[in-house]
């Protein structure tokens, strides 16, 4: 005869032992997770989001990193081995990458780190910012739709500027993120003059430009490019005097005149978040795209003085950190 205590127990123990095994596996797993980028190695805001939600490198987490160095013909390869390594998730970093891991694979979930260009959607790489659909989700930067809010800032600073310089590269790659600020330029009473840097060799040619052309600011639209190569555009717009704008605070915070955007520390966080519901078994295509909620303006006044510039007391008023 079975004592029913005995058999309640042995039940408890069948019912409860599959998700305890799930749990413990889930505890000693390490997390192959692919990085592929243009420029650079995994951002350390990410790596420190990613271990505030409990992923150690070396412990239960190991980055397989594949960087392009600007090789815009070479993402595709490394897409392909990060496949063949059978890697848990990709965190692709930028349009490019982002579009060589969705057709590097569709089944490998990927995390976009972030989308900086127009035309989510409609280049397919996903069905809709609220439901992805597919194996991608992320961050959507909004880069190129901030353009115009950061033209309108640049002519506050500079109001009687009539001719504006934006950076370009890749052309006509690079001409949908033009799109909007060519829309809006007009109304400001500014012209626009599209200058193309096809590498880190042309800025000095690019400026060079700028100043034949008798551009009065600078426009630096967001770009895994212009990013790595803050120091020599900051350096030459102080040398050539040209008041510039740009997207992430680290230009204002190294010496440009201001920028306007999202934090990188805000979107690697909510990135880390998606990896994290991901590898924990939620599926992309039910993940929404999300937005950065918080965007800075920085003005670095010693800049400004260097320009001789003022900068009107209503900007400085709206500004979120002021250089001094």
């Amino acid at each position: 005869m079975i004592d029913r205590r005995t058999l309640l127990a042995g039940t408890a123990v069948v019912l409860f032992a599959p998700p305890l095994a799930a749990e413990a596996q889930r505890a000693g797993k390490v997390y192959r997770v692919g990085w592929l980028s243009l420029f650079g190695e995994p951002r350390p805001t990410l790596r420190e989001a990613l271990r505030g939600l409990g992923y150690v490198e070396g412990k239960n987490l190991v980055f397989e990193t594949r960087i392009a160095d600007g090789n815009y013909e070479g993402i595709p390869a490394l897409a392909a081995e990060l496949v063949r390594l059978k890697v848990d998730i990709i965190i692709a970093s930028a349009p490019p990458s982002i579009r060589a891991a969705k057709q590097a694979t569709s089944s490998i979930p990927i995390v976009m780190a972030y989308w900086g260009g127009p035309n989510l959607v409609e280049s397919g790489v996903i069905a809709s910012f609220a439901r992805p659909a597919g194996n991608v989700t992320g961050v959507h930067m909004l880069s190129s739709v901030l353009d115009p809010k950061r033209l309108e800032l640049l002519l506050q600073a500079v109001p009687a500027a009539k001719k504006v310089a934006v950076l370009a590269h890749l052309l006509p790659r690079f001409e949908p993120a033009l799109v909007d600020i060519r829309k809006v330029a007009p109304g400001l009473g500014v012209k626009l003059h599209v200058v193309e840097v096809a590498d880190a060799t042309g800025y000095e040619a690019a400026f060079n430009s700028m100043a034949r052309a008798g551009d009065e600011a600078l426009l630096v639209p967001s770009s895994p490019q212009f990013s790595r190569d803050r120091k020599p555009i900051i350096e030459l717009a102080a040398r050539r005097r040209i008041p510039a704008i740009y997207d992430f605070d680290f230009f204002a915070i190294q010496g440009g005149l201001m920028s306007y955007g999202p934090t990188q520390a805000e979107m690697d966080r909510q990135a880390a978040k998606l990896v994290d519901r991901i590898l924990k078994g939620a599926k992309p295509a039910d993940l929404p795209v999300e937005q950065p909620t918080k965007f800075e303006l920085v003005i670095n006044l010693k800049a400004a003085k260097a320009l001789d510039l003022t900068i009107p007391p209503s900007l400085l008023a709206r500004a979120d950190q002021i250089i001094e």
